[in-house]
């Protein structure tokens, strides 16, 4: 959307003009600066007026004006680095008549460079003395107000630009996400993974039960799909001999949008040969709460008016346990056995509302109905096990009841923010596999996987016993830094085609508008998936 000049813009662009007609470049091409604002402020915040006129610190420091209170023939700007603020102080008879004149013509929102000596106001006020000032670029859009800031988050989503320089908590998220990322890496680098890269573009749509998003090689004259997941690739390299990798990579779902989802999110995936999902249980405890207490500084994390707490153990229950569990007080529960039972579960599902075909296999029905009973009511970390082999086509069967897989969820904050299990390593039963789900998208299930031949090839190698897991790190930052919806922590989270009156739009009402959350069964957190 282009915008129109108002009076402010064309004030601006006067401004500008008659800024270069003062011999001023109108956008320089670098500036050389001793410090950032935050740097002044973490070296010397604490230095005295003595000390700062014993040490007669000169500097040179670039910052966007925040700011600006003229008196007479003496000013101060207050500008910022988008993490602190510094005050300016600016004399005209001592920066001449040209430099006087550039102040003069500056405008909120303008950068610049300030040099000059701190030193400390009668208000004791930690400030730059300045005896010369650079242009270095104009805004010619005005900032948010000062005060309201920018509030509106339709606005915000789609101007992160605007939404970084208005609200410094917002940085703060990115910046603390960053650290999240950094720290999960530092992790897995000192456990003996290494790091990978796999295909962003694949032939098939394979690695979860999700719909692609579809596009074409023209050189190659070949459909390719958007990684939905780096699942079976990545298991390819366990073949290979490489015993323990991850990869941080971005996934794609062609599905509805919500607070939850996003149809591009960010994944942590790993692998560990000679290994089951129990051993990731106690990986994944103390992954993420030692990432919690290095980012939060405590295993207590308040989100959405709610304490989750992260101390270890974390409780784990069975799907089964968790549904009988959280069955509604007034009904009389079923018993494990009925909670596998087609029939029975297929009678459940209509006398409690629970949106599914009563049709859908056992394994379908039973997700179901935890979705519906039990994930509400998740707070704090809870691993879930025992998983309907229906609902995981790449998970192995578990020794004591085939009709289960050795498989777990974690939940936190009522949302899936990791998927685990052993893996399935027998290329017979993986075929077989596969021609079921073939079989669930030939009746129009289009979420279904699509059979891998070359993986059934890669299998056949031989793959050792392995346990894989997906970490959603949109999530997972959701949590950590107290964000109630995904487009928070996603720098520029996809939107709806842009509307004319955006100023007036009700950010809540577009949000939840997007689409519904999708549930499904996918491997590496499926809901997950934008898990964000």
């Amino acid at each position: 959307m282009i915008l129109e000049d108002n009076e402010q813009i064309l004030q601006r662009k006067k401004n500008l003009q008659e800024i270069i007609d003062l011999g001023f470049s109108a956008y320089t091409h670098s500036y050389k600066h001793t410090h950032t604002i935050r740097e002044i402020v973490n070296l010397y915040a604490d230095k005295t007026k003595e000390e700062l006129e014993t040490l007669h610190i000169e500097v040179r420091v670039p910052g966007r004006i925040r700011a600006i209170r003229k008196m007479g023939k003496a000013a101060f700007i207050t500008y910022s680095d988008g993490q602190e603020t510094l005050q300016i102080y600016i004399r005209s008879n001592e920066v001449g008549e040209k430099l006087w004149k550039l102040f003069e013509l500056l405008d909120l929102g303008d950068l610049i460079g300030a040099t000059g000596f701190l030193f400390r106001t009668k208000t004791n006020e930690l400030s730059i003395h300045s005896k010369d000032l650079e242009f270095l670029a104009k805004a010619l859009t005005p900032p948010p107000d000062k005060h309201s800031g920018l509030q509106n988050k339709e606005i915000r989503y789609r101007q992160r630009y605007a939404d970084l320089i208005a609200n410094r908590d917002v940085r703060e998220v990115f910046i603390k996400r960053s650290q999240i990322i950094r720290e999960i890496r530092e992790y897995f680098d000192s456990h003996g993974y290494i790091e990978v890269e796999t295909p962003m573009l694949s032939p098939l749509a394979t690695g979860a039960a999700a719909r692609p998003f579809v596009t074409h090689h023209n050189a190659l004259d070949i459909t390719l799909y958007a990684r939905i997941a780096p699942e079976l690739y990545l298991k390819r390299l366990i073949v290979g001999g490489l015993d323990r990798v991850y990869e941080i990579n971005r996934n794609f779902r062609n599905e509805g949008l919500s607070i939850k989802h996003n149809p591009e999110f960010t994944m942590l995936e790993f692998y560990q040969a000679y290994s089951d999902y129990k051993d990731l249980i106690k990986l994944t405890e103390e992954l993420i709460a030692g990432l919690v207490e290095k980012v939060c500084g405590t295993l207590e994390v308040e989100y959405e008016e709610n304490k989750i707490n992260f101390a270890r153990p974390w409780a784990c229950l069975t799907m089964r346990e968790a549904v009988i569990k959280y069955w509604p007080e007034n009904l009389t529960p079923p018993t494990k056995e009925e909670l596998i039972d087609p029939i029975i579960l297929s009678r459940l599902v209509k006398e409690l509302g629970v949106d599914i075909a009563p049709s859908a296999n056992a394994g379908k029905l039973l997700g179901a109905l935890f979705e519906h009973l039990v994930e509400p009511h998740l707070n704090n970390p809870t691993f879930i096990t025992e998983f309907p082999t229906e609902l995981s086509p790449l998970s192995k069967e578990s020794k004591e009841d085939p009709r289960f897989v050795d498989r777990f969820e974690l939940f936190i904050a009522k949302m899936e923010l990791a998927n685990a299990f052993s893996e399935l390593n027998d290329p017979v039963e993986q075929r077989h596999r596969f021609e079921e789900q073939m079989q669930q998208r030939a009746h129009g299930d289009d979420e279904a996987m699509v059979l891998d031949e070359d993986y059934i090839r890669a299998l056949s190698y031989a793959m050792p016993p392995t346990a894989g897991e997906g970490i959603g790190i949109d999530r997972l930052v959701m949590i950590l830094t107290g964000q109630r919806s995904i487009r928070d922590v996603i720098l520029f989270p996809h939107m709806r085609p842009e509307r004319k009156n955006l100023e007036q739009e009700d950010s809540e009402d577009s949000e939840s508008s997007e689409g519904s959350e999708n549930s499904e069964d996918s491997k590496k957190t499926s809901e997950n998936q934008n898990a964000e």
